[in-house]
């Protein structure tokens, strides 16, 4: 289930679908796209609920904007309750941190400053070196290091044991960093890192068999005979595989 915000133009995650079929060629598996409005899931008596629920695994892609946050909010959730495999790319992995934080936590309308710019738990924020008012190229952007933090885990084993891993980023607004140990000790571990050991790459769910996002964009590096990662690893466990 690619659940999305510009699912009426698919082009939109052209990158997106490559990389899910040159994974899917791995697993030699026949890959089926369900494309779900993020929007729709705002409505618990719409029938993509149906198509989310009956889906072996759940994808939520990057975007921008705040239409249809709360319907990626709740893809999440699903994923996380009910342990079904899912991967977040750059905005999938803050709407998921979102979610912990509020129903986890216990962090009442916690959200991103992209959304709510008064919101009393900023579980998002804006990159201190980044500008709000001029868009376009002040992004975080190009390739740059994400480093693991840990000794073993799903992710690091996917990128075949690898320190570090280089990947291409696009990007305004991060995990709060004031949030991070809080997150972390309730079970949500950013296992890779940037240089300096603050900024949030790669998350993962512990004791579920594949809650994973990156705030890099994972796609961009993909090729038919060289799948991306962390979306191998998508559909390694959507396919019942050990990773």
């Amino acid at each position: 289930a690619m659940v999305g915000k510009y699912t009426g133009l698919t082009d939109s995650y052209l990158s997106v679908i490559k990389s899910l079929q040159h994974a899917s060629y791995e697993v030699n598996r026949t890959l089926v796209i369900d494309w779900i409005e993020a929007s729709n899931l705002e409505d618990e008596s719409h029938t993509d609920w149906d198509i989310l629920k009956s889906a072996d695994g759940i994808l939520v892609p990057g975007g921008f904007g705040d239409r249809g946050i709360e319907g990626k909010i709740l893809a999440a959730n699903y994923a996380r309750t009910s342990k079904t495999p899912y991967l977040g790319i750059c905005l999938g992995l803050q709407v998921a941190t979102i979610e912990f934080c509020r129903n986890v936590l216990g962090m009442e309308d916690a959200n991103s400053t992209e959304f709510d710019e008064n919101t009393p738990n900023p579980a998002g924020v804006v990159m201190p070196e980044i500008s709000t008012t001029h868009l376009g190229g002040t992004m975080r952007l190009g390739s740059r290091p994400t480093i693991f933090q840990v000794d073993d885990c799903m992710t690091k084993r996917l990128y075949g044991g690898h320190s570090q891993v280089d990947e291409r980023h696009r990007h305004r607004y991060e995990v709060n960093p004031d949030l991070i140990e809080k997150i972390e000790k309730a079970g949500l571990v950013y296992v890779g890192k940037d240089e300096t050991g603050e900024r949030c790459e790669i998350m993962e769910l512990e004791g579920h068999p594949y809650y994973v996002g990156t705030q890099y964009h994972p796609e961009f590096k993909s090729r038919p005979d060289r799948p991306s990662p962390p979306f191998l690893g998508l559909l390694m466990a959507a396919s019942g595989m050990e990773i």
